[in-house]
């Protein structure tokens, strides 16, 4: 028979997961760029000036002025532009994908890893994706 674990005792383990995947090479270098673009003055300024953009563009929808709706929102877009240009931002971007992929990748492992245990300890066929009890259901109702 294999352990059982409390949900308190997977919870403490994910902890201790989230802990490690904290410092990876990956989230230290996300930290670093994070910081970089958190003490860069053109991208602060242009973040601030984008964020009012917004405030007003939600009146000017709110208002139904169309034209100098689009004329603002084509000055965010311009905007964003700029700061996407930055190239201290776009390695921040690249960096966010790969803190994403390294998650997902976990996340992912994480559903597989427990699908694939419940499957075989219930007797069930792992590459049908079949539980036992789904199994013997079905071979029951052919009967």
């Amino acid at each position: 028979m294999t352990d059982t674990y409390s949900r308190k005792e997977v919870l403490d383990h994910a902890k201790q997961l989230a802990d490690m995947l904290s410092r990876t090479e990956e989230i230290e270098r996300f930290k670093l760029v994070e910081a970089k673009i958190n003490e860069n003055t053109k991208v602060q300024e242009l973040i601030k000036k984008i964020k009012a953009m917004q405030k007003q563009a939600v009146n000017l929808r709110a208002y139904q002025k169309t034209e100098a709706l689009k004329k603002v929102e084509a000055e965010i877009d311009r905007m964003q532009a700029e700061i996407d240009a930055i190239p201290v931002v776009q390695e921040f971007k690249e960096i966010q994908l790969l803190v994403n992929d390294v998650l997902q990748l976990v996340t992912g492992t994480i559903a597989r890893e427990v699908t694939e245990k419940l499957i075989e300890s219930t007797g069930g066929d792992v590459l049908a994706g079949e539980t036992g009890s789904a199994l013997k259901n079905r071979s029951s109702c052919g009967s």
